[in-house]
């Protein structure tokens, strides 16, 4: 249980069933939501659901379409010793581990929601602070569309046969103002465009930073000298190059998993997520069995590597948006 109200107690998951129906509406009153639960805990969470699930069709006049799905055993990695020898586990079997959430892009390409908002089951908070979070999420669902209606349409152009230099100046210039990336001297064609145009969309909310652990928005240099918007992980810090450490350091903004994408493209065809993975962007960490210390293979985490290839924007959101629960202490906040 989570928050407790004058007459009931809820738990996340309800708060996220009243969280979409207050801004996640779709035709015929219907609101989507899918939760990638571990195996474990999946038949508790149907149970949950079944239990709760009439009371608030009831109380917000909508119906609840809710699917789930478990990180898929294929994007277990395997682990390996200290000095890099296949970890094995009783009866001398390899020992293979959770990938991380990275693993979760292969989840959200099997989804076929046209918008899909994205946060931790965590993040959520009372009735009497939701007016903000419900507000944001209106505001960067807007953004996307918008930013998604001028892309297909510089598309579509493009697609009819226009190659003028003025749609490639636009493009620039659209870019430039809502991407903060200077395009102009690459020299791009309208094939280079078109190519970098027709790619997924996300809006991720980003709040100041206020020494919460974790990642940020950061511009990043390719091996080209390309740049990109991207999510990065303290875990992706190279913590020898005090360069590096110092920008990561005074990073003003912290990334609270708040995003909304668009996975289809101009001609509503669904993007293949697995195409836009940045693939050397996983990383190793060290972690324990039975007392026995190994290395873990991550995967691209699911908003940094995963998502290191789409088109990417940044847009700063009120820190009540952000509200996690990660300690028991955390409840007691006055969120």
């Amino acid at each position: 249980k989570f928050h407790k109200y004058k007459n009931e107690i809820r738990t996340s998951l309800e708060e996220h069933l009243v969280e979409g129906a207050k801004y996640c509406v779709s035709k015929n009153n219907k609101v989507y939501i899918h939760f990638t639960v571990t195996p474990e805990h999946l038949s508790n969470f149907k149970k949950l659901v079944t239990i709760v699930k009439s009371k608030y069709q009831q109380r917000f006049n909508i119906k609840l379409i809710i699917s789930y799905s478990i990180q898929k055993p294929s994007t277990d990695t395997i682990a390996v010793t200290l000095d890099n020898k296949p970890f094995r586990i009783s009866n001398n079997k390899l020992f293979f581990r959770p990938g991380g959430h990275g693993a979760l892009i292969e989840n959200l390409n099997e989804l076929d929601g046209n918008i899909t908002f994205i946060k931790n089951i965590d993040n959520v908070v009372t009735d009497k602070l939701k007016n903000e979070t419900i507000k944001y999420k209106k505001v960067i669902g807007g953004i996307l569309i918008k930013l998604r209606n001028e892309i297909f349409s510089f598309l579509v152009r493009i697609d009819k046969g226009e190659k003028s230099e003025n749609i490639i100046k636009e493009i620039t210039e659209f870019y430039r103002l809502n991407f903060f990336i200077d395009y102009s001297k690459y020299n791009y064609n309208v094939n280079d465009y078109f190519k970098i145009l027709n790619r997924p969309i996300r809006v991720c909310g980003m709040v100041k930073n206020l020494g919460e652990p974790g990642g940020g928005p950061y511009w990043v240099n390719d091996a080209n000298g390309r740049t990109s918007l991207q999510i990065i992980e303290s875990s992706q810090i190279n913590q020898r190059d005090d360069e590096q450490l110092n920008i990561f350091k005074k990073a003003t903004h912290f990334n609270p998993v708040d995003l909304v994408c668009s996975v289809y493209n101009y001609k509503h065809k669904k993007f293949d997520l697995k195409n836009f993975i940045d693939t050397k962007t996983g990383f190793i960490s060290k972690k324990s069995k039975d007392g026995s210390e190994l290395k873990a293979l991550e995967l691209p985490g699911l908003w940094n590597g995963a998502m290191a290839n789409w088109n990417t924007i940044f847009v700063e959101v009120p820190l009540i948006t952000f509200n996690p629960v990660k300690t028991i202490n955390d409840l007691l906040r006055k969120e």
